[in-house]
């Protein structure tokens, strides 16, 4: 029987008490990861962005997620700062930007002319050493070697620890689902790619400018760098997600400071782990208590289970007696009822014959008078 996250809170809030004593213990999930050099990402090029939002049309697609109240046609909605949630992946805001250096248009096809608006698309970032993973005390995040950060609902308790961990604010929660909500977030395609049903994932596919390069993390890298060489007064020299918390699969180049199109600058380049740790490591039950309280919950669960059984079996066998007794009452009531009925009819019968044979009686004897 799985335990449910209403129940696991519950007994997560019981069990706070005692969870403050016995020797101090540390997060399960304080090995680093050190990434993968094969694995693949994205390049996001905010230079070549032109707002158009079909990277979240791709996406929404790709994962079957719900149309959004607003089609993606409607460029309005860039007027607004928004962000992901449970039923966005990814979605794209619109930065005005004084003092943008321009560029030709002629260089690249398709580019959009020299302006102040910039566009970036906000996603996971999908980091080498993940801050969700790190956090999560169940191991529902894992980084896969293909680059992907993806997450297993089915183990996940629904503490949201990954969502306060994330720097870049991406992981959701489906809020509106009572029973049993997930944490929501982009995963690069990766089941769908891995299960051979896509080549690109849908944003990256989508985009009709190239803004997005699907590509191995190493030579994303480096088509980043010759980019900006080629081209030093359209871009910054700077690649973000190269270093910044150790590194990320999602990177991006631009002609502006990134924080002037909303993205965090002041992260360092040390890993989300390495920060994490000994925050975690004040929380006793990741790893001293865990196991102790997973058993306690798995033995006083089961008990219940057998007292339910017992409850159940005996109140069904109350069931079936009362219900035996109630029919015998009434068979016995039925046979009563009918034994009188049938007494009655016999008695109404000879009554009925018992006149006749009188009524006869007299008129033979009326017709005996009458003769003589």
């Amino acid at each position: 029987m799985s335990v449910s996250r209403r129940k696991f809170l519950a007994w997560m809030g019981g069990a706070g008490l005692s969870t403050t004593i016995g020797s101090k213990a540390f997060a399960a999930t304080q090995k680093h990861f050190e990434g993968y050099p094969e694995s693949m990402g994205v390049l996001h090029d905010t230079v070549l962005c032109v707002g158009c939002r079909r990277c979240e049309e791709g996406c929404q697609k790709a994962n079957d997620l719900p149309a959004p109240e607003k089609p993606f046609t409607d460029l309005t909605v860039l007027e607004e700062r928004r962000r992901t949630d449970a039923a966005n992946y990814t979605i794209v805001n619109k930065y005005e930007v004084e003092n943008r250096i321009p560029y030709a248009v002629t260089e690249k096809p398709g580019s959009p002319a020299p302006g102040n608006p910039v566009y970036r698309k906000f996603q996971c970032n999908h980091c080498l050493e993940p801050a969700c993973a790190s956090a999560c005390f169940v191991k529902a995040f894992t980084k896969t070697p293909e680059g992907a950060v993806v997450y297993n609902k089915d183990v996940c308790v629904g503490c949201r620890y990954c969502m306060v961990a994330c720097p870049f604010d991406v992981p959701t929660y489906e809020y509106h689902k009572a029973l049993e909500p997930r944490i929501m977030k982009c995963t690069m395609c990766h089941p769908l790619i891995q299960a051979g049903k896509r080549d690109l994932p849908g944003c990256v596919e989508a985009c009709p400018v190239e803004a997005l390069v699907y590509g191995k993390r190493n030579d994303l890298i480096k088509l980043a760098r010759e980019r900006i060489r080629k081209h030093p007064a359209r871009y910054i020299d700077h690649i973000y997600g190269e270093r910044e918390m150790g590194g990320t699969n999602w990177l991006y180049v631009s002609g502006v400071d990134f924080d002037k199109v909303g993205m965090r600058t002041d992260l360092g380049n040390t890993p989300a782990p390495a920060l994490t740790s000994g925050a975690l490591s004040a929380v006793p039950i990741v790893v001293g208590l865990w196991p102790v309280l997973l058993t306690g919950i798995w033995a006083i669960n089961k008990r219940k289970e057998k007292i339910s059984e017992e409850e159940r079996r005996a109140a069904v066998a109350s069931a079936v007696e009362q219900t035996r007794s109630e029919a015998d009452q009434k068979l016995t009531r039925a046979m009563e009822k009918a034994e009188k009925d049938k007494q009655t009819a016999i008695e109404k019968e000879v009554k009925k014959a018992l006149e006749e044979a009188a009524k006869a009686q007299a008129e033979d004897a009326d017709k005996s008078e009458e003769e003589e």
